[in-house]
């Protein structure tokens, strides 16, 4: 069964954020390598690096839900109404938990952006 448009158009959100994160998060841990060859001992720094490398751990597991998501939803011949929207919920709250942590990568980012 063909997947909802709804349902494609969050998946395409979802993926457009998680590129985001994954495109800051690649640039927070450069930042954060830099900065920490000269101060290696620096907590701050190794709680930045160690947020990072959660964010980009955090990508890879939302892409892997994502995707069983919508192979769950094409698998299937037909498909219940409550099926789509369970669905369409579960990918809700995944664009709510991806939105959250594109916020703390960006927050991050530039706070090491403004120690340069």
């Amino acid at each position: 069964m063909p997947i909802p448009p709804e349902i494609t158009a969050l998946v395409e959100q979802l993926n457009q954020e998680l590129n985001q994160i994954e495109q800051e998060a690649t640039t927070g841990l450069t930042l954060t390598r830099t900065i920490l060859d000269r101060f290696p001992e620096n907590a701050r720094l190794i709680q930045f690096f160690v947020s990072f490398s959660s964010a980009m751990l955090f990508v890879e597991t939302q892409r892997r839900r994502i995707r069983s998501i919508v192979e769950n939803l094409s698998a299937t011949e037909t498909n219940t109404e409550e099926e789509i929207q369970e669905a369409g919920e579960d990918l809700a709250g995944e664009l709510g938990r991806v939105l959250e942590t594109k916020m703390l990568v960006n927050n991050l980012k530039n706070r090491l952006e403004n120690l340069q």
